[in-house]
């Protein structure tokens, strides 16, 4: 192909040098051919223009361009169908990864290219560039812009962040609401995407609305759908179909790896990671962090935007068209569990402990973001602050008292024993050192009473002063339930001498 350089020569040299096209060809090294083409098709053209024509535009183009070669017909040599296909399965691989969470590990052009070499194919490496692009090209599609009305549409999404946490690096994950009218803002912060931070999140950004959007828009993950039924058709989570029940909203779902469809949240999550923890991201405590996360994220939406009223002012005027707000939802997730024979159920693998009698029963286990609550025939059993690691173990020692009865020995060494508060510690290591059997007791008091009775009762025998014994913290304990007559000092032991004269001295300061 000449140039246009080239091309301006040869008309020059034949219209205004009249120099025959022979001539030409030998001075500029061309074929006499090529020459007399380049001649033939200005002369044309120039005739065309020329005339009372209406495409003059397009014909004083052609004369003046550069010359081109028409390929459009031309075969490639040597991009066969199965480079092609190779190509294509490389790209697919890399889709693949992108969508397992492996971006950095996807193939680039250069690394395709050296797979396509390796395979003996003999391909140049521009021409795997140009092919790539334009498939990357034919794949992209328009985007269509949605007008929305108020309280209508509220995205949803999942987001992370990397936080010091306590000195520790973790990744915190974020729960981020963005209604579509108003652009508002709201956000948690979420020890992981478990059902119970799906839910709680949900109740909490509702609360703070003031009311529930009618539709809520979310992608694929796996707290919100269950499985995928053909192509395009996803069956919704239980837990996602009674929130929608309960609080009166419609869902839908966006199409496989599409984010743009919920570009609203898409953009939130990114500005909120952004805008927030770029200036602070290490918290002694994962509450810290969440109190600074909300005392900034109250700042962002009370800013003016440009041209526009803040984003509290906009959700203020959307509340009026959002449907009414329920009483609060319970946001547990709920599952039944054997106890094991350590007398604890496991909840994503820590441990929980529970009345020993319960050994090898079902109980109903409730977990909720920061607490886990044990029920078995309806009754609640017991209570304990939920872990967030994994292998930790919260034991309470009034669980055990009936094997303890029959294993005293076993107190000391326990887990339990360790997992005590610390004044009961204090109490034992002061006045049950050796006296196992009368410590149960004493904590048999405790779980009928309460820790703060009992030590208030112990202070009370502190100041008379006397011998600490359960028996005497009883009789004091039972006095607030029920009047007992002062017995006289006829009693068969000495020790319950010692103990119903203490009594006496104490009757005078304690109400009945």
């Amino acid at each position: 192909m000449i140039t246009l350089n080239q091309k301006q020569k040869i008309i020059i040299a034949y219209h205004n040098k009249q120099k025959s096209q022979r001539a030409i060809a030998r001075e500029l090294g061309l074929n006499r051919r090529t020459v007399a083409r380049y001649i033939k098709d200005y002369e044309r053209k120039r005739t065309q223009l020329m005339e009372d024509n209406p495409a003059k535009e397009e014909f004083t183009t052609d004369i003046i361009q550069a010359p081109i070669y028409d390929t459009s017909s031309r075969k490639k040599v040597k991009l066969t169908e199965e480079i092609m296909d190779r190509i294509q399965f490389y790209l697919q691989e890399n889709e693949l990864k992108k969508k397992e969470g492996k971006p950095k590990q996807q193939r680039k052009k250069i690394d395709i290219f050296e797979a396509l070499q390796e395979e003996r194919f003999a391909i140049g490496y521009t021409t795997i560039c140009n092919t790539i692009r334009k498939i990357q090209q034919e794949s992209r599609e328009a985007y269509i812009r949605q007008e929305y009305s108020p309280g209508e549409v509220c995205e949803f999404d999942w987001g992370e962040v990397k936080l010091t946490i306590a000195g520790k690096s973790r990744i915190i994950h974020m729960a981020v609401f963005s209604p579509t009218w108003s652009d508002y803002r709201h956000g948690e912060l979420c020890a992981s995407q478990k059902t119970e931070f799906f839910l709680d999140s949900h109740v909490s950004f509702f609360e703070a609305a003031g009311g529930v959007y009618r539709e809520m828009v979310y992608d694929n993950a796996r707290v919100m759908v269950a499985r995928f039924v053909g192509k395009s058709e996803k069956e919704p989570t239980e837990a996602l179909l009674k929130l929608s029940l309960y609080y009166g909203f419609r869902f839908r779902f966006t199409n496989t790896y599409q984010a743009h469809e919920k570009g609203h949240v898409e953009r939130s999550v990114e500005y909120l990671r952004r805008k927030i923890f770029s200036k602070c991201d290490s918290f002694a405590s994962l509450t810290e962090a969440r109190a600074y996360f909300q005392q900034q994220l109250l700042s962002l939406n009370q800013k003016p935007r440009k041209n526009k009223e803040s984003a509290s002012n906009m959700l203020e005027k959307e509340k009026n068209h959002l449907l009414l707000l329920p009483p609060r939802y319970d946001t547990a997730r709920i599952t039944e569990v054997r106890v094991d024979r350590y007398s604890t159920v496991s909840v994503d693998a820590n441990h929980y402990s529970v009345p020993d009698h319960l050994v090898g029963e079902f109980v109903l286990v409730k977990v909720y973001p920061n607490k886990v609550l044990c029920y078995h025939n309806q009754e609640k059993i017991a209570s304990h602050q939920r872990f967030l690691g994994q292998a930790c173990w919260s034991l309470d020692i009034s669980h055990y008292l009936k094997t303890l009865k029959f294993k005293p020995g076993a107190l000391k060494r326990s887990s339990a024993f360790f997992q005590m508060k610390p004044k009961l510690k204090a109490i034992y290591h002061k006045y049950y050192q050796g006296q196992e059997r009368q410590f149960l007791q004493l904590l048999e008091l405790v779980a009928t009473y309460s820790l703060p009775q009992v030590g208030q009762t112990i202070t009370m025998l502190e100041n008379i002063p006397t011998t600490i014994t359960t028996e005497k913290i009883r009789l004091i304990l039972e006095k607030k339930d029920e009047p007992v007559r002062i017995l006289a000092p006829s009693a068969i032991t000495k020790q319950a001498k010692e103990t119903l004269s203490d009594y006496n001295k104490l009757l005078g300061g304690i109400p009945a």
